[in-house]
């Protein structure tokens, strides 16, 4: 048995590519939504989805969890709103689940390459390319920490490499990526509230100086974002402009918190 699971948040514009892609082979699709205000839900189970309703919370992967909980196939593909399974990868999972079904040995998990869609293409280089993530495992062997929105599952037993990619449509138009990046670095901010980090002149040219300036160097040079022309750029770009933006949002956070006491 096969189960695709996933957690959503006003994704009515993505969910049915994402399911119409692993319904033929999906035994069980399984939901957990986040108080969505439109048609996700409705959209997820005439498309076969079974629906568990819950808040919507800003680590979006305690819900994902919530909903690799709630799976019963021997295997299981967590999935986000935004991704589409390719055929090829299609194909490998379900010749795994045949060899789960015959008794072979087989991987407690498995990476599994995506593809990034970003200002009108997919981009190939600048560390976005092949952005491995580990989605598919046999159940009860992998699970999510839970402490970040960036991080990848804890798997007890060996990992393999899936054949195929997954599509990430993370960034349809430049105005998704804004409305993420602006969610992200709200994470990123509250995250260094609670673990006390205070602004100063050290943390502020470390966040203002040193790191925009690593990550876009990174991405753009040592990784070759320079390929992909000017989606590479802004991407590289923006990736810097994430420590900015989130060392302003701490600081404001600080003075939030003076003017409460």
């Amino acid at each position: 048995m096969i189960s695709v699971v996933l957690a959503t948040h006003n994704e009515a514009a993505n969910i049915e590519r994402c399911l119409l892609a692993v319904r033929p082979w999906a035994d069980e699709i399984i939901v957990v939504d986040g108080e969505s205000t439109d048609q996700t839900v409705q959209l997820a189970q005439t498309l076969g989805a079974q629906v568990i309703s819950t808040t919507n919370k800003q680590n979006f992967h305690i819900n994902k969890q919530l909903a690799m909980d709630a799976a019963h196939g021997e295997l299981v593909f967590q999935l986000d709103a935004d991704e589409v399974v390719d055929q090829e990868l299609a194909n490998f999972v379900q010749q795994t689940a045949q060899k789960l079904t015959r008794g072979e040995s087989v991987s407690a998990a498995w990476w599994v390459k995506r593809k990034n869609f970003f200002f009108g293409k997919f981009l190939t280089k600048g560390g976005q390319y092949p952005d491995p993530v580990i989605r598919l495992y046999q159940r009860g062997k992998a699970k999510l920490p839970q402490k970040n929105v960036h991080e990848q599952m804890s798997v007890n037993g060996q990992t393999g490499w899936a054949a195929g990619h997954l599509l990430h449509y993370s960034n349809p138009t430049f105005a998704d990526y804004l409305r993420k990046f602006n969610t992200y670095t709200t994470f990123s901010a509250e995250l260094l509230f609670k673990q006390k980090m205070e602004p100063s002149l050290g943390t502020a040219l470390h966040f203002w100086v040193y790191k925009p300036i690593e990550a876009f160097f990174s991405l753009y040079v040592r990784h070759k974002g320079y390929v992909d022309g000017v989606a590479g750029f802004l991407f590289a770009f923006c990736s810097g402009l994430h420590y900015l933006v989130t060392y302003l949002k701490l600081s404001e956070h600080y003075v939030k918190n003076k003017s409460t006491h």
